[in-house]
């Protein structure tokens, strides 16, 4: 789309939003309010299908037309996360006790009862009141800058059940098979990383989406949080190939031992907040997604390890895209696969259980009961797996009531459907592995990928089980050609590509590990007085050729990955920065400065260059753009004295004796010149610590500062030396950040067209900005965002 059709789209989308009604309505619904909240048709096959009690069928669509409200996640694995959620209780929310906005009492914030350590919570207000209500000038800045840091995530209540439900455990290999733009991918890594003494757990995720421009999406999601031990590809999630590592010498099959697959769905656990819903409602989302979801679901339990967890979810009530599913899955898998019984797990979560009858209905309203029902030409629309098992004894064997259906009105959230599935033993048509000669892909200009996948790990053999499967499901995927045009406006998972399929996008810069003997590295290792523990084969770069501009880690486990995969999967990002050039640092006795991004990775092997301060040096280093040494308390002024210049860690241990004081530790990379001393950290984290130690900075002030600063940072030391400097990335979080005002926290990846064509106009936006950027093919200039586009 041309950037003039971009522009007469973005006036219309604004008056729909914004039009009509009293600007009380409109500003605690968040707009819509000429959309009127009816659909006889969703009514009329819900209350058939029964999903809801009767007695309960008011009270269910008196919610669905309320507004959905606001809910936030603490990131609980950092060491300070018990300070966020002081500093929320203790000062944000008091303040929001008594307040009225646009005439209505804001509801006090509530801890969702079923979540950890109080780390979730929700509020009625809304984003565009945030935005706009000056007595929440301060508490919207403080959601908006924390969240990009990473330490708070603007993620809908429901949204976070799967990756609860998958227990998830540090050493757990992990796959998100539709993880963009990566909520729940976020949640994945906070649980690997739960020992924060352990850098490299031995876990690790793999994050998944079909679309590349969303992948890019996904990578800013995940790098807020700044592990080593997460990588984001780019396949269709019904064909990801199967992947090899070395064990010992020989190459074996990757299985995972948790499984997230939150599929495409219609999404109409969702029209609190997707509105458009109402309108665009009907059952032939849900005929049309059932095929895509069950090849994706089939897909995923072939690549979990025996004994391993799938959690199967969707936005969506619809019986068809959740049990029939479901039930699919458990009877071609002929007593591999069982629903895990998960009643007491997260206590204080309401919850229905699965349903055993449901009945299919066409767009027109006609209903089927049984498949032997459906006329011949209905036969493409109708398929024999969206009915239920008609032999008893088999559906009782299922315990289809071991799923979950939360239901709006239960604890005022979104609708929504979690299945968890344990694989007891390999998939029945996995059990006889034929020998095939592994062909091994072509490399091509575009990156061409051929889905091959291995048996037994030897390298001549293959497995190929979504083959071996019976003419049922080649039928169905035959008749589901219509799936392409519904995933497009789900924006999340495409359907099925050919064997061999183009991938579109950018091309991708290689990883390219740094060999033992590198010259490069020596002078670093002794500048840093690295530990010999320090594992350097794990360092990484994205350029085969000239000088190597920034170094990046990973985990031993995803090095693994990469080395025997290179060929059959396309990595969009992996790793973290953990030290970038310094064009004037050769003089200092080092080519390379510490990254902020990964010094919490780095910090345990470094043995030099370490200066301990006090909390009132953290507030001048953060507060202050080049302080003179002067500026320090006398203990600080005595360690830099005799040390050289060059890029430094400061290092902020709280004193248990003094419990007014920030009582969680901090790490900061600087810089040590002459006379001054200073910190690389980007803007938002030096927020986030300032705020911690109860400095308060405003929104006035800090214009003023960045202004004044960005003058001196330019009359020093060059952009090589600035942390978040002007490198393209920057300029691209920066849109993004604007993206993420625009399109607020979560939409639906409902097949919704108003919504998904917003989503897919701003993605678009951010796709020709990245075309355009010289550098758009290194890994730092992929890191953006926008929210979740997934529940």
């Amino acid at each position: 789309m041309g950037r003039r059709a971009r522009e007469r789209r973005r006036p219309q989308r604004q008056e729909r939003g914004g039009g009509g009604g009293s600007g009380e309505q409109a500003g605690w619904s968040g707009g819509y309010p000429e959309i009127v909240k009816e659909n006889a048709l969703f009514e009329r096959y819900y209350r058939e299908q029964a999903v809801v009690p009767a007695a309960e069928w008011d009270a269910f669509m008196a919610a669905l037309r309320e507004p959905l409200p606001a809910t936030l996640r603490i990131t609980g694995y950092k060491s300070h996360a018990r300070e966020i959620r002081h500093c929320l209780k203790e000062r944000f929310f008091a303040e929001l006790r008594g307040l009225r906005v646009d005439g209505q009492e804001v509801e006090m914030p509530q801890p969702l009862s079923w979540y950890p350590e109080e780390l979730a919570w929700h509020t009625n207000l809304s984003r565009k009141i945030l935005r706009k209500s000056p007595q929440l000038e301060k508490f919207h800045q403080f959601l908006v800058s924390e969240t990009e840091c990473g330490n708070i995530s603007r993620q809908e209540a429901v949204s976070m059940i799967p990756p609860l439900l998958l227990n998830v455990n540090p050493h757990h290999k992990i796959l998100d098979m539709c993880a963009a733009p990566g909520s729940k991918t976020a949640q994945l890594i906070e649980m690997l990383h739960a020992d924060m003494n352990d850098p490299f757990p031995k876990g690790f995720v793999i994050a998944n989406d079909v679309d590349n421009k969303r992948c890019y999406l996904l990578v800013h999601q995940a790098k807020r949080l700044n592990s080593p031990c997460i990588m984001v590809v780019n396949h269709d999630a019904s064909s990801i190939p199967n992947l090899q590592i070395d064990v010992d010498g020989k190459k074996e099959v990757l299985f995972y031992d948790r499984i997230l697959c939150d599929v495409p769905c219609s999404g109409d656990g969702t029209m609190r907040k997707n509105i458009d819903v109402w309108k665009k409602w009907t059952t032939q989302n849900s005929l049309q997604l059932h095929g895509l979801q069950l090849r994706i679901a089939t897909r995923g339990v072939e690549q979990l390890a025996e004994g391993g967890r799938m959690v199967y979810s969707t936005c969506s009530l619809n019986p068809i895209e959740n049990e029939a599913v479901i039930a699919a899955l458990l009877e071609k898998s002929q007593g591999a696969l069982e629903l895990a019984d998960v009643s007491s797990e997260l206590p204080g979560l309401k919850r229905m259980p699965g349903i055993t009858k449901w009945k299919v209905m066409l767009k027109d309203g006609q209903w089927f009961e049984e498949w032997k029902d459906v006329p011949l030409n209905r036969q493409t629309q109708i398929r024999p797996t969206m009915f239920p098992v008609k032999d008893e004894e088999k559906l009782k064997a299922m315990n289809l009531e071991r799923c979950l259906r939360i239901l709006p009105h239960h604890q005022n959230t979104g609708g929504f459907f979690v299945a968890v599935l344990i694989k007891k033993s390999p998939m029945p048509w996995n059990k006889r592995q034929p020998k095939v000669h592994q062909k091994l892909p072509q490399r091509t200009e575009d990156a061409e990928v051929t889905t091959t996948n291995a048996d037994d790990g030897s390298e001549d053999t293959a497995e190929e089980p979504t083959l071996v499967e019976n003419e049922e499901s080649k039928k169905m995927q035959e008749s589901q050609n219509s799936d392409t045009e519904q995933s497009k406006k789900g924006g999340v998972c495409g359907p099925p590509p050919s064997k061999k399929m183009k991938m579109f996008g950018f091309k991708e810069d290689p990883f390219v590990f740094l060999p033992e003997d590198d010259p490069l590295f020596e002078p670093i290792q002794k500048f840093y007085a690295l530990d010999p523990s320090f594992p350097k084969m794990n360092l990484l770069t994205r350029t085969q050729e000239g000088k190597k501009r920034q170094l990046y880690m990973v985990s031993k486990e995803l090095r693994n990955v990469l080395l025997n995969n290179s060929e059959k999967m396309k990595v969009i990002n992996t790793g973290i920065k953990v030290w970038s050039r310094n064009s004037d640092g050769e003089q200092f006795g080092c080519a390379f400065r510490l990254a902020q991004e990964g010094i919490y990775t780095l910090y345990p092997f470094i043995h030099a260059r370490i200066i301990n301060v006090c909390i009132e040096d953290v507030k001048i280093l953060l507060t202050q753009e080049n302080p003179f040494l002067s500026k320090f308390s006398s203990e600080t002024q005595k360690k830099v004295k005799d040390m050289a210049m060059g890029s430094i860690v400061l290092k902020y241990d709280p004193d248990p004796e003094k419990p007014d004081e920030l009582q969680c530790p901090i790490v900061l990379c600087g810089w040590q010149g002459k006379t001054s001393l200073r910190a690389f950290v980007p803007k938002n984290e030096r927020l986030h610590y300032l705020r911690m130690m109860g400095v308060e900075v405003f929104k006035a002030k800090r214009k003023e500062e960045e202004s004044e600063g960005k003058t001196e940072e330019e009359g020093q030391y060059g952009a090589a030396q600035t942390e978040e400097g002007m490198d393209v990335e920057d300029k691209e979080h920066d849109l993004v950040t604007k993206m993420e005002a625009e399109i607020g926290e979560e939409s639906s990846h409902s097949p919704v067209e108003s919504s998904a064509m917003e989503v897919e106009n701003k993605i678009e936006d951010l796709g020709q900005f990245s075309k355009n950027s010289n550098n758009h093919v290194s890994q730092e200039s992929k890191d953006s965002d926008t929210n979740d586009v997934k529940d």
